[in-house]
């Protein structure tokens, strides 16, 4: 049984991927992701708001100790805000630097950085050539900037996408993701276009933090911080529907819990599915019922290699393709079943 997968160019012995979370932030955490089954790994984000967040705690307590930095003397090292703004960014890519290195030396599964990208993009170009340096086998951009930004247009972000992929790319030898979100007003032609930028893979789709409330307490609590099987549907609709209109690779990502969700994900056309949820719920050794399930799956349907049924399902190979559109909606649920589209 061949399990073999090409992900951005990168040779995988598993389609399936341990995204990037805490339980890739470590050593010894990725190597035992490699032992039980993963063709390979994203290592934990480095976020700009961890940066940002240390850099404030310094402010404070420099404004305490030296006044307001407008009385500082900016000129490099003597300026402290300055100064010290610069040995946190170096603190925390040299650990970063450092967990790749140790990764590469422990595992022979790729090895992918991962970098958050939020606010400044000029500001990830020297993290980008710096990974690579390090050994990473390719970088997975996870974007988002928040539609609760409303100093800037719809297009104004839009082209932040497109100019971080362009400015990456020209930047770095090594493949580039893009893990996105599903919040755009046009995302089917948004996906397409990405994908013709130079870049080799999307990642269908990133998962933010949502706010709950305690009633009891009248505060602001995590909702659901892990994702449930529901949330396969929203994936697996659309790499079904761009498994064959992107010009790279898609990656399924977000509720992806057991093997049936894996095979899912790759008969809608996934080249490697990540999974992260239920590494945490379960431990690293449930990626081998993962691997195990997809063999035991393709045993009985006499498949031997991932080709032969990668895209079997998807909107373009379907002899029913309005199934992934509103039609089907209205099928079940406009009163008229029986009505042929």
């Amino acid at each position: 049984m061949d399990l073999t997968t090409n992900y951005m160019g990168l040779v995988m012995p598993t389609p399936i991927i341990a995204g990037s979370s805490g339980m890739t932030g470590s050593v010894k955490q990725v190597k035992d992701l490699a032992e039980n089954g993963a063709g390979a790994v994203v290592l934990k984000s480095i976020f700009e708001e961890e940066v940002m967040y240390e850099y404030a705690d310094f402010i404070r307590t420099a404004k305490t100790k030296y006044g307001e930095p407008q009385y500082f003397d900016y000129d490099g090292q003597r300026n402290p805000i300055a100064y010290y703004d610069y040995v946190i960014r170096e603190k925390n890519l040299q650990k970063y630097v450092e967990l790749i290195e140790g990764c590469k030396a422990a595992v022979d599964i790729p090895v992918i950085a991962s970098i958050n990208c939020f606010f400044h993009s000029v500001e990830w170009l020297s993290y980008a050539v710096n990974l690579q340096k390090a050994g990473a086998d390719a970088l997975e951009l996870n974007m988002f900037f928040p539609p609760t930004d409303f100093k800037h247009s719809k297009g104004e972000k839009e082209a932040l996408y497109f100019k971080i992929a362009e400015k990456v790319t020209q930047t770095v030898s090594v493949p580039v993701a893009l893990k996105i979100s599903p919040y755009f007003s046009d995302l089917g032609p948004m996906i397409q276009r990405l994908s013709q930028t130079g870049i080799k893979g999307l990642v269908l789709f990133n998962r933010f933090f949502s706010p709950d409330f305690d009633i009891d307490k009248l505060e602001v609590k995590p909702s659901f911080v892990f994702s449930s099987p529901s949330d396969l549907s929203l994936s697996l609709r659309w790499i079904a529907i761009m498994a064959n209109k992107a010009n790279c690779d898609l990656a399924a990502s977000t509720g992806v819990h057991d093997a049936a969700a894996v095979i899912k994900q790759l008969l809608a056309g996934a080249g490697a599915v990540q999974v992260a949820s239920c590494i945490y719920k379960n431990g690293p050794q449930y990626l081998k019922q993962l691997v195990d399930g997809l063999q035991t799956w393709m045993t009985n349907w006499k498949y031997s290699e991932l080709a032969d049924f990668k895209g079997k399902l998807s909107q373009e190979k379907s002899t029913d393709p309005a199934v992934y559109e509103r039609a089907q909606f209205m099928r079940y649920f406009g009163g008229k079943k029986n009505v042929m589209f």
